[in-house]
């Protein structure tokens, strides 16, 4: 990520993938989501589930005034021409009330197939459906949720500290889900999940996200892709014009004074950011 505007260039890709940006959910780092968004103009955006918390919603609700920035962002892309698929989560389940329909012109899906400029074919879809926690015992998925934000919350304090030692950022969940050998295994057998559902589906690759860890590889046979989060890593998925896959991260902090000149002007699509 290039530091200041006038080292940047809008890029063009031919598909967008995010998911897990968890509006409602405090620490969600949407200030950067919008940057990223106003660099990079897509011809398809595919929402990877968990944009909104409505669990985080129903207990604390928390809507600041960059949620309403980076909507109307999204509704200016949809207007300039970007198609937008929104293939609901586990904690914006709410929204699969609507499968099948569109809203204006954006559509809900609960998987999508996506095809690349090269003619490969990938899964899209958020992942839950294979969380064995999720599906069969929710009450334990609420008590993990509750864990992960308890991190999140430590997490800040450890960062604070840092930053007053002039250090970077540092991610205790990342971390734990790096070391942890638990963890490793179950980020393992959710990515065989996802493997086996995309071998079903007669598809090249799946593209996913839920577990808050972004990845591509093709150790399982099949190319996962995993576009990772908003909360943490903030990271995404892009195709080239040539169908290739790339991750980027997007971790880089907001200077305040850009940020106000974006939450104060109305979204634009095209180059004109400065």
């Amino acid at each position: 990520m290039l530091d200041t505007a006038e080292e940047r260039q809008v890029r063009h890709v031919r598909a967008l993938f995010l998911s897990d940006v968890h509006l409602g959910m405090r620490p969600a780092r949407v200030n950067q989501l919008i940057d990223f968004l106003r660099w990079h103009r897509a011809e398809t955006i595919y929402l990877v589930g968990d944009i909104v918390d409505g669990w985080r919603l129903a207990k604390t609700w928390h809507w600041p005034a960059e949620y309403d920035v980076l909507i109307e962002l999204m509704l200016a892309k949809l207007a300039g021409g970007s198609r937008i698929v929104v293939l609901p989560g586990n904690h914006d389940e709410f929204l699969r009330d609507y499968l099948g329909t569109y809203f204006g012109e954006i559509e809900f899906v609960d998987r999508a197939i996506h095809t690349t400029a090269a003619g490969k074919t990938y899964l899209v879809i958020h992942g839950d459906q294979f969380d064995v926690v999720v599906m069969n015992a929710k009450w334990l998925a609420h008590v993990g949720d509750w864990a992960y934000n308890f991190a999140l919350r430590v997490n800040s304090v450890i960062n604070w500290v840092r930053r007053r030692l002039g250090l970077t950022y540092w991610s205790l969940s990342a971390w734990a889900k790096q070391k942890v050998k638990n963890a490793v295994s179950v980020i393992g057998r959710f990515e065989e999940a996802l493997v086996h559902e995309a071998q079903q589906s007669g598809v090249d690759g799946v593209i996913c996200g839920h577990i808050h860890f972004a990845d591509i590889h093709d150790r399982l046979g099949v190319h996962y892709i995993n576009t990772g989060d908003w909360v943490e890593s903030c990271t995404a998925i892009v195709e080239t014009d040539d169908g290739q896959f790339e991750l980027i991260r997007w971790s880089e902090p907001v200077p305040p004074r850009r940020m106000r000149r974006l939450r104060l002007r109305r979204p634009k699509v095209g180059p004109e950011l400065s």
